[in-house]
């Protein structure tokens, strides 16, 4: 199995803003102030706005998914009908993605753990409600299940908070023949540790990434450039010898 990690790098030429590039995110605004439970008890209208300013410009006709996004489709269902040739059963493809953009799904991906959320999720703070919400949020809300007004809010991870699926992931980790990072810096935790653990279990590491990161030093190799670039690259390769892969 191959144990795909995206991270913002893989969305920036659909559009979408890096978060700890020098232009990104975080130099626009502060994290504290957005993207933490205080920011939010202290001023929910401000966090919000943000998120809905998000939301508005991810389902923007402007922000479409690259080839990253779709050749990592096209593994995926290229893996897919070759396992079903074999009858094999086990998944051939993990993809976890730190992003909390559609993008993977726009591209064609089936499967796609989110770890992070997702801008186009819900969630009330009063019974943990979540359902799929795609305009603006404001504390007049009222939540679906449980009716309680003003304690909707975007699903999505902030810092301080415990990232989705981690057992899920875990067990995916610990279970793959690849290990491969795209588009993400290594730094934020625990994705950061995915590679340490990959590279104590003796499983062969990858980084895809526009430069090579801090951990580059790391990894067994490295594709280097535009994912638009990489990504298909890389994926032409597998896909052209899927017979030498073990997936059972």
């Amino acid at each position: 199995m191959i144990f795909v990690l995206t991270g913002a790098g893989i969305s920036r030429e659909s559009g979408l803003d890096t978060f700890r590039d020098k232009d990104g995110l975080w130099s626009k605004v502060n994290i504290e102030d957005v993207a933490t439970p205080r920011a939010f008890k202290k001023d929910p209208v401000r966090v919000l706005e943000f998120y809905d300013f998000r939301r508005k410009e991810l389902l923007s006709g402007d922000i479409k998914p690259n080839p990253a996004h779709q050749a990592l489709a096209r593994l995926e269902s290229q893996i897919s009908n070759y396992r079903a040739e074999k009858g094999l059963k086990k998944p051939g493809l993990f993809l976890v993605t730190q992003n909390v953009d559609d993008l993977h799904e726009r591209g064609g991906s089936k499967q796609v753990c989110h770890t992070h959320g997702s801008l186009l999720w819900a969630k009330c703070q009063a019974c943990d409600h979540k359902f799929k919400w795609l305009k603006n949020l404001s504390l007049e809300e009222v939540c679906p299940k449980c009716q309680a007004q003003g304690q909707l809010r975007p699903d999505v991870v902030w810092f301080e908070e415990m990232p989705y699926h981690l057992e899920e992931i875990e067990t995916n980790l610990k279970n793959c023949h690849l290990f491969v990072s795209i588009g993400t810096s290594g730094l934020v935790y625990p994705a950061a540790s995915y590679l340490r653990v990959a590279k104590k279990l003796k499983v062969p590491t990858l980084e895809i990434n526009i430069a090579p990161t801090g951990s580059a030093n790391l990894y067994d190799r490295g594709f280097y450039g535009p994912a638009s670039e990489a990504v298909p690259q890389w994926v032409d390769e597998v896909i052209s010898q899927l017979n030498l892969w073990v997936f059972n």
